[in-house]
């Protein structure tokens, strides 16, 4: 959330946020808005000295023994001029929340310009895609074909946008989430957290999935206003939602298995063969805290701790510095890495590596008080680290065999009890 101020003190930043994010805002009505608040504000608070003057001399004309019924009375008007301008300031206060919980954060200054994914440059690569000599598949032939993952059925279960994991296939994913696990709380320093998955609307607002993605969300409709998570980072970044922290604890890194759950999967028919994009899916999240001035290179770092996921699996993959017109509504820079997946042909995001500068902190109220005692909002992060669905096919494509089996990474293989090899039978 933007502060508001901004509409007094510096409205051509925000009009920069919207355009950069291509949202459409109506900031002039905003601060006009904010300029009649801060009429009323000044109103009451003159209204308020006129009541305590003409109360100071109510009292004294009544030691007099002076008639004051009519100073009275204009006291009493005075009152219900405070009380209607009281109400009208609180109408506006929630008119501008609303307004505020609309206007996105704005790009950082090295953000490219764009109108969409044409515009993400490309600042890094690792590895080479395999050449083949033979006509590598699809994921979702060779999961069928090994007998990892049962489509049909899932259908049959949930409908379309699910999958039912089986076999290696189920053990393979949870070694994939367990691995990350490991590496993230081990090698990187991060806690480990485990989060329930239905949070309620002020955790969803608190990092910016509410209200702008309202419809992509899965929400409980029995009154308690739940939503299923579509990503651990709302959760884990809620955890100090409404504290103070110290400096001496930042910067705080986090790390949360979660299913994660979007209605938007398979949308407009796009992607709806395999697990390319689905309703319901496994996810590792990386989430810092950390000082304003330390972002820049918390950002860096928790990109480095993604990327060692992908390194490890020994998955080839490029990274996206992402335009402003294809960045999500909340960050102020991402990148993107993309695996390899030569099954189907192209480049899968697996993680979204984010800085929301003080975006999110600022919904959600987490701060921290300084050396000097001073209380300021710290700067949130996230990344996934990472993505399953889009790892188990990159490790399938990848990695299959001209017979049909697949290797299974080296690393993962003490998760799987040794199994090497995935094959028919």
């Amino acid at each position: 959330m933007i502060d508001l101020r901004l509409l007094r003190e510096d409205p051509a930043w925000l009009r920069d946020a919207c355009a950069r994010k291509r949202t459409p805002v109506d900031l002039e009505h905003g601060i006009a808005l904010e300029a009649r608040r801060r009429e009323t504000v000044q109103q009451e608070e003159s209204l308020q000295a006129e009541r305590n003057r003409a109360s100071k001399e109510i009292g004294a004309r009544k030691k007099a023994g002076e008639d004051t019924a009519a100073a009275q009375e204009e006291v009493r008007r005075i009152g219900e001029r405070i009380k209607a301008l009281a109400e009208e300031r609180s109408g506006l206060d929630a008119t501008l929340a609303d307004l505020a919980l609309t206007i996105p954060n704005r790009p950082a200054g090295d953000v490219p310009r764009g109108d969409g994914a044409e515009g993400n440059v490309e600042v890094a690569r690792w590895g080479e895609p395999r050449q083949f000599d033979f006509a590598p598949k699809a994921h979702w032939d060779l999961a069928a074909d090994l007998g990892l993952i049962d489509f049909e059925r899932a259908a049959r279960l949930s409908g379309s946008g699910f999958a039912l994991y089986r076999g290696l296939g189920a053990r393979l994913e949870r070694a994939l989430f367990n691995f990350m696990l490991d590496l993230h709380t081990a090698r990187h320093g991060y806690t480990e957290w485990m989060p329930p998955v239905l949070i309620n609307r002020a955790c969803m607002t608190g990092t910016g999935q509410l209200p702008k993605f309202e419809s992509e969300m899965y929400c409980t409709d029995k009154g308690d206003d739940l939503f299923l998570a579509p990503t651990a980072e709302v959760p884990v970044t809620n955890i100090h939602r409404g504290e103070i922290l110290d400096s001496a604890q930042l910067p705080l890194k986090y790390t949360a298995y979660t299913p994660c759950f979007r209605r938007e999967a398979g949308a407009a028919g796009k992607d709806t063969r395999g697990i390319i994009r689905v309703h319901q899916f496994d996810k590792v999240e990386l989430v810092k805290f950390c000082r304003p001035e330390a972002s820049g290179d918390e950002h860096e770092k928790l990109r480095a701790d993604a990327e060692a996921v992908l390194q490890a699996l020994g998955l080839p993959y490029r990274v996206l510095l992402l335009c402003d017109g294809d960045m999500s509504f909340a960050a102020a820079k991402c990148y993107d890495l993309e695996v390899w997946a030569p099954g189907v042909n192209r480049w899968l995001e697996v993680s979204s590596c984010s800085n929301f500068t003080d975006f999110q902190a600022r919904r959600a109220d987490i701060r921290f008080r300084d050396e000097d005692r001073k209380v300021r909002f710290v700067h949130t992060l996230n990344a996934s680290g990472v993505a399953l669905p889009r790892a188990f096919i990159a490790i399938l494509e990848n990695f299959q065999q001209a017979d049909g089996s697949v290797l299974v990474p080296e690393v993962l293989r003490p998760y799987l009890g040794g199994v090497d090899l995935l094959r028919k039978g």
